[in-house]
């Protein structure tokens, strides 16, 4: 499938992404500290769902975007290796625990 570069900017999810590194290096200093399991835990659950939500935020900017203007394209073959890429996207992502 060919991969093309588009002129989405991914610019607040780099934000999000810098705060994560933070709370990560905060488990890491919880660890270090022997901190309560369950505190811990509660931490990376955190972080988690902070990366869920980024990444959600790229794949909707990626459909609104990449795959919106490759629809709207003449070329039939563009449409095609976007609607697959988005299905072969959700199909990997089901597979995750």
């Amino acid at each position: 499938m060919q991969k093309s570069r588009s002129q989405t900017s991914h610019d607040e999810q780099l934000i999000f992404l810098k705060k994560i590194e933070g709370q990560i290096r905060g488990i890491q200093k919880m660890i270090d500290q022997k901190r309560y399991c369950v505190d811990i835990m509660t931490q990376i659950h955190s972080i988690i769902g902070a990366l869920y939500r980024v990444e959600n935020e790229i794949f909707k900017k990626h459909i609104d975007g990449c795959v919106v203007n490759a629809l709207r394209s003449k070329s039939q073959r563009e449409k095609e290796e976007k609607i697959g890429e988005v299905v072969e996207l959700i199909s990997r992502f089901r597979k995750m625990p």
